[in-house]
């Protein structure tokens, strides 16, 4: 093997990496618990034992290892790979860079998850060979990014396109940021299960009764899948809702950037995209003018829960090419 490549996907639960061979192809994946309440310490550590692992499994010499790339929740330098600030993971203003550069004598890049996701999709994806690209990310929360003229756009202070804190409604239900009205506050998971939860207290007839735990915090999509395949009227209705924000919130954004493509991913759409696309694309068009929507391709992600890992691949080659 002349040189391998070795992705993370960062999350508050899990840690995802693989190993990517010189022809781009995944030879072998690692998935470990964060452990992110144990401190940042115990984080790094279990980062560190990943790449150990991916580098034993896959039988790489580390002098075969070019790169180490990531993704990340949170606002992240992508130039100085400082983590400015991140949920559920215990960093802040941390270089997470000169830790796994110290430990591993190999250039290190990390980048915002979902950016990378839409990175990812971009480069080998269902976005390839467009110039323009919107992508949402519909999970527990709803993340985006923006590829302007075949570059990731990330704003001035690294914290742009916050797709799911984009304001449709000034008198709406409050999100985890504070705002009120969010996006994400309408078409989350956190927020569909909200909406399901108030509608059984009300003494609303549902199948999600008997497949959702009683201390649910987020619903799992394959239940929210297999409550639309069963005909379930309020997942249907709740899940019709979130559509109809989204498209609002997609078809502003259709307006404002003119992609060639938006690109719909996550785990919601990764489970429930027959379901909802269809109805996405359909509902849109109450909210983006139609010369600007003619021309916009609505699809969904291609590589799914790989999409970060190889979007940490295109970060490390537009980084080091």
């Amino acid at each position: 093997m002349k040189k391998a490549y070795i992705c993370l996907d960062i999350g508050g639960t899990k840690v995802l990496g693989a190993v990517f061979d010189e022809n781009l192809k995944i030879i072998c994946k690692v998935k470990k618990k964060t452990k992110a309440e144990e401190g940042q310490e115990k984080i790094e550590e279990r980062i560190i034992s990943i790449v150990e692992e991916l580098i034993a499994q896959s039988g790489i010499s580390k002098e075969n290892l070019a790169a180490i790339g990531a993704g990340a929740p949170g606002i992240i330098n992508e130039d100085t790979g400082e983590i400015i600030y991140t949920p559920n993971i215990p960093w802040r203003n941390y270089n997470i860079r000169k830790v796994i550069e110290n430990k591993f004598k190999v250039p290190f890049f990390i980048g915002n998850d979902v950016k990378m996701g839409v990175l990812g999709e971009w480069k080998y994806g269902a976005g390839k060979n467009m110039e323009d690209i919107v992508g949402i990310f519909v999970g527990t929360g709803i993340g985006g990014g923006v590829i302007i003229n075949n570059k990731l756009y990330s704003g001035a202070r690294h914290s742009g396109t916050e797709i799911g804190h984009m304001i449709i409604n000034t008198e709406g239900p409050y999100c985890n940021c504070g705002q009120r009205g969010c996006l994400e506050a309408y078409a989350s998971k956190i927020a569909i299960t909200k909406d399901i939860k108030s509608q059984m207290n009300r003494g609303r007839k549902t199948i999600l009764k008997d497949l959702m735990e009683e201390n649910t915090l987020v619903i799992k999509s394959k239940t929210l899948k297999k409550a639309i395949d069963e005909k379930d009227e309020l997942a249907i209705e709740v899940v019709d809702k979130a559509i109809y924000y989204l498209a609002a919130g997609a078809g502003s954004l259709i307006n404002i950037f003119n992609p060639n493509m938006m690109i719909m991913g996550g785990g919601v759409f990764e489970a429930l995209g027959d379901y909802m696309l269809p109805l996405l694309k359909e509902q849109i068009k109450k909210f983006s003018m139609p010369v600007v929507l003619e021309g916009t391709e609505i699809v969904q992600s291609k590589l799914n829960d790989d999409s970060i890992l190889f979007g940490s691949l295109a970060l490390i080659n537009g980084k080091m090419n």
